[in-house]
């Protein structure tokens, strides 16, 4: 008996006709004939009872079909089960995320996992969260990191919160503290020179709402760089910064850092991927070496 047989089998019994189920299983109907014949006589008796223009099951047909069914949906289970492991000893994860997050979340992450599964390609892409939002729903990302909300709501993607980061200020050591004590409030950046993320960025529009509710408007030195070239403005004494507590902690050296003081700044930050489109089984281990970190 064979799995090719079966199919042929389960085909014309779905169907009731030889040639529509020739034409199911991409075979010509001479062919499955033969077979259907073929597996009678292993089993010794009729499957189908065969009048011009109708065809029924006998008693062995109706035994053998739902066994016939689960052995086909166990090869194929096989196959699926064999073919994920497979996905985890090669191919690639397509990831987005925002530099603060390449910087201060991903490097022990993606460390752990490419020590686990070293044949799988990690491809990074870094962005803003407009960015990879649309990135994901072109398709062009499995995964993607990005900062809650979404700066337009997309039903096509599904999202997981992964953590909530406070945000500190950082400075030069040379320069005058900002502040006058252990920790800063938002009116305390009035007057202080900013060193500011480029537009698009989601630091940049939280830094500047912020601002703005205090009713004042930021002072920039500088602006328009990304993480490590707004950390190496401040280190050089240009200004001072509003980044997350992760990526001061990282490449805080050289750095005064100064959290803010309660209710602070925070940002949310979730694991996002497309609704329609199950991630690949190498994505879905990386999302959960993330989820457990």
């Amino acid at each position: 008996m064979q799995f090719q047989q079966l199919q042929y089998f389960v085909a014309v019994a779905e169907t009731r006709h030889f040639t529509r189920a020739a034409d199911v299983v991409h075979v010509a109907q001479p062919s499955l004939s033969q077979q259907i014949k073929a597996l009678e006589r292993e089993l010794g008796a009729d499957l189908f009872l065969r009048a011009r223009g109708n065809i029924t099951l006998t008693d062995a047909g109706e035994a053998l079909l739902p066994l016939a069914r689960r052995i086909l949906a166990d090869a194929d289970t096989a196959r699926h089960e064999v073919l994920e492991l497979v996905q985890l000893r090669s191919g690639r994860i397509r990831l987005g995320a925002t530099p603060s997050l390449c910087t201060g979340l991903l490097p022990d992450v993606l460390r752990a996992f490419h020590d686990r599964y070293p044949g799988i390609r990690l491809l990074i892409e870094e962005g803003g969260s407009h960015d990879l939002v649309r990135e994901l729903a072109r398709g062009a990302l499995d995964l993607a990191l990005v900062v809650l909300p979404l700066p337009t709501p997309s039903p096509a993607l599904t999202t997981v919160e992964l953590l909530r980061e406070d945000l500190v200020v950082v400075s030069s050591p040379e320069a005058t503290a900002p502040g006058r004590g252990r920790t800063v409030r938002i009116s305390d950046l009035e007057g202080e020179r900013l060193v500011m993320f480029r537009h698009g960025y989601d630091l940049r529009e939280l830094t500047v709402a912020a601002c703005r509710a205090e009713g004042f408007e930021p002072d920039f030195a500088v602006e328009g760089g990304e993480m490590d070239a707004v950390l190496g403005f401040v280190r050089a004494g240009l200004g001072v910064a509003v980044v997350p507590r992760m990526v001061a902690t990282k490449s805080g050296r050289g750095l005064r850092v100064t959290p803010l003081a309660r209710p602070g700044l925070h940002r949310t930050i979730a694991l996002a991927h497309r609704s329609d489109v199950a991630p690949p089984r190498a994505a879905r281990e990386l999302q959960r070496m993330l989820l457990e970190r």
